[in-house]
């Protein structure tokens, strides 16, 4: 059993023991460092980042009450904190101040330590590739390859939460395609640097 299917089987566990404290600790332990680094790289900003990332943890908290399990918790949080990135956007759109929610202490210790991990040459370059992308594609870029998601899970988070099977299929099928689109547009730009 992987590292990941360990984590799954937890969280499920401490999910349908009703321990939604202990389930959200957990996720945040597991999940955080890389939700708060996807985060990162599709918000930019420092601050917004970390706005999102408070955002995030707070909507898993509430919304493990409601998971039912049609995807894996990894999965949920992804969805999660796409909500929560586009809260932040539309809050900076309209020039209001996202406050950071009353997220579990974990939240502000794995933003600290995450933030340390995104600070580099090499991630600031790769930063800047993606945020001359449409935000779509910067978020599918970094869920299949930085993250490895497999197809369904990147439709999954993309996607609407109550998508049909089907549909769910249709929009894998795209993301693929749209995926190829992206990579050949990234060998362009990083051919002309």
């Amino acid at each position: 059993m992987s590292d990941r299917d360990a984590t799954e089987a937890e969280l499920r566990a401490l999910i349908d023991g009703g321990d939604l404290d202990g389930a959200t600790d957990r996720a945040l332990r597991a999940w955080g460092p890389e939700i708060y680094g996807w985060l990162s790289g599709v918000l930019a900003d420092p601050t917004e980042a970390a706005d999102g990332f408070a955002v995030f943890a707070e909507q898993l908290w509430q919304s493990l009450r409601r998971y039912d399990g049609r995807c894996s918790t990894r999965t949920w949080c992804y969805m999660l904190a796409r909500h929560a990135a586009s809260r932040v956007r539309e809050a900076r759109r309209r020039g209001a101040a996202v406050p950071l929610s009353q997220a579990p202490d974990i939240a502000a210790a794995v933003r600290t330590i995450t933030a340390v991990h995104q600070q580099s040459a090499v991630k600031d370059e790769l930063r800047a590739l993606r945020a001359s992308l449409p935000e779509e594609d910067q978020m599918l870029l970094v869920l299949r390859v930085d993250r490895e998601l497999g197809w369904r899970e990147v439709a999954q988070i993309l996607g609407e939460e109550d998508a049909p099977a089907a549909d769910l299929e249709r929009r894998a099928a795209a993301l693929r395609k749209r995926f190829e689109r992206v990579k050949a547009e990234l060998r362009k730009k990083m051919s002309a640097r």
